[in-house]
């Protein structure tokens, strides 16, 4: 694991606090050390959004004191030239520059960020993390699907159903969907198996267009989606027939489920507080997905938890949803905002013992 320091370079040093002593009649300053709290960063540049947030050790947990979020549709394109291109390039690293200049201002002390599935499969990579550094400072460590799979179950692990049947975990991103079957109990929680496909919400769609915005074209490209995601997880889904009859419990981090879980509650905006760690019965989804495909993409971009940057991407998402659930067909389907991110600041600060990372009201 790559760590780093604050991207100026140099760990920021807290300004030295000045005591006066009296001697014959003058006076001379006297430094005296100043201790700054601890906080950490962990930034996520995914195939379709880049995330940063920052947490700062307090009564035996994290707490997040700042965080950041912008589409930058990194993969965009890279399906067919496998490569990326110099607009989505440029997106990137003007929002690095916004959290390199967060971590400054927060002093964080050590900070760690990872890029997923589109710097895996890009021709020109190099490039990119070489324009990072040299522009933001930035160190981008490039982690492999095994890696992105354990940091997102340390992530969130903690919000699995209770129960003692087994556990799946999925997370769906924007150009690679990881499945992990965990044991989760109390603190712990050991991976027995686990996938890594490249079908995201980006590739997925890229790869199965719409010939024409009506009905039925919408329905034909939704079914070629859960073609292409059932053959990708065809091995694991043999594996998973072992667990048929028992009761299961499943868990999604993603864009996806928390957009879908808005839809379900028909928010009218997207409210973290009341999405994170919801369950929502699996029919509710599937129904909710098949809504979802069969709309136009204006009709989706109409819908406040959607929007126009996530109507044309959210329809791929349910398609892998819906795969998912067949091969894991529990009762409810929980909900985690939280993964990766929470992952790395994990294990920045306690070596991956179980911390939780607590968001609350901080001042931006």
């Amino acid at each position: 694991m790559r760590q780093m320091a604050a991207p100026s370079g140099r760990s920021p040093r807290p300004r030295a606090a000045v005591a006066k002593d009296r001697q014959q009649g003058g006076s001379v300053t006297r430094p005296f050390p100043f201790t700054r709290a601890k906080s950490y960063g962990a930034i996520d540049l995914g195939t379709n959004n880049c995330r940063l947030l920052i947490a700062r050790p307090q009564d035996g947990e994290l707490v997040v004191i700042d965080a950041f979020s912008r589409i930058v549709r990194l993969g965009e394109g890279l399906h067919g030239s496998g490569r990326i291109s110099d607009a989505a390039m440029d997106r990137a690293v003007s929002a690095l520059a916004i959290c390199a200049d967060k971590l400054r201002r927060r002093h964080v002390t050590l900070s760690r960020a990872v890029a997923t599935e589109a710097c895996r499969r890009a021709s020109n990579c190099d490039e990119l993390v070489a324009r990072v550094r040299a522009e933001t400072g930035i160190v981008l460590d490039v982690i492999t699907a095994a890696e992105e799979a354990r940091l997102a179950v340390l992530g969130c692990h903690n919000l699995m159903e209770p129960g003692d049947g087994p556990g799946l975990i999925f997370d769906i991103g924007g150009g690679s969907t990881e499945l992990m079957q965990v044991e989760a109990s109390g603190h712990d929680v050991v991976i027995h198996d686990w996938i890594s496909v490249p079908w995201g919400v980006v590739s997925l769609t890229e790869h199965a267009i719409p010939a024409a915005d009506d009905l039925a074209a919408r329905r034909a490209s939704y079914a070629r989606m859960r073609e292409v995601t059932r053959e990708a997880f065809a091995a694991f889904a043999d594996r998973a027939t072992r667990f048929a009859g028992q009761p299961l419990r499943l868990l999604g981090t993603s864009g996806t489920v928390t957009t879908l879980a808005s839809v379900f509650l028909d928010l009218p905006r997207y409210d973290r507080r009341v999405v994170d760690g919801l369950s929502v019965p699996a029919d509710e989804m599937r129904a909710i997905s098949r809504r979802l495909a069969e709309a136009s993409i204006a009709d989706r971009a109409g819908i406040a938890c959607i929007g126009r940057e996530r109507a044309d991407l959210v329809v791929a998402g349910c398609a892998i949803l819906e795969s998912i659930i067949d091969l894991w067909p529990a009762a409810r389907v929980g909900v985690a905002d939280r993964g990766i991110r929470e992952g790395i600041l994990r294990t920045l600060a306690v070596q991956g013992r179980d911390v939780p990372v607590t968001r609350r009201d901080f001042r931006k």
